[in-house]
């Protein structure tokens, strides 16, 4: 039979993580243990109402850093100041669950917050109040799979890290753990 070759993270997480937050925060129950759920990367392109291109260029680049295919977002509503008709595309969108998920936080962490211009960490107090946690990027330049050379324009983006978590102290031990580099 053939082994299945599992995420560095996700044996992280199962072997020496879940065990030490099951110790550490006194659960009765090891299904009680924070642990993630998806993660979901999305990016904005306002440009895209004068050129589509932008909006295309956006799309390849963000399937470059999941791995996998991504959905344009269109507008939910009508907003005359910024000239956007509703179902207009605006956008895009990935969502990662199972070893894709594993496998993005690790680049992520180990790789590509290392690469951000005088980095100090990131932000410890960006949790939803349900364990969630949001980080953006101003550059998606940051991760290795982008060819400088290539790029349309330099695009932020935004991060979004699901977890099973019901505070945000849980969720902040569970990615503590995981090796998320936040600031002191």
């Amino acid at each position: 039979m053939e082994e299945k070759f599992v995420p560095t993270f996700k044996t992280k997480y199962l072997e020496e993580v879940a065990p030490a937050l099951f110790k550490e925060l006194g659960y009765k129950s090891v299904m009680q243990v924070p642990a993630l759920e998806k993660i979901t990367l999305s990016v904005g392109v306002g440009e895209a109402l004068v050129n589509k291109k932008l909006l295309d260029a956006t799309v390849k680049e963000l399937e470059q850093i999941a791995g996998q295919h991504v959905v344009k977002t269109k507008a939910r509503k009508s907003i005359a100041n910024f000239k956007v008709r509703e179902g207009q595309e605006i956008g895009a969108m990935v969502t990662l669950r199972g070893d894709n998920m594993w496998y993005f936080l690790e680049r992520l962490i180990g790789i590509a917050l290392p690469r951000v211009k005088d980095f100090k960490g990131v932000k410890p107090h960006a949790f939803d109040g349900h364990g969630n946690y949001s980080l953006g990027i101003t550059e998606q330049i940051i991760f290795p799979e982008i060819d400088f050379d290539k790029i349309e324009r330099i695009s932020g983006l935004n991060i979004a890290i699901v977890t099973t978590a019901k505070t945000d102290e849980e969720g902040y031990a569970l990615l503590k753990k995981l090796g998320m580099p936040f600031a002191k």
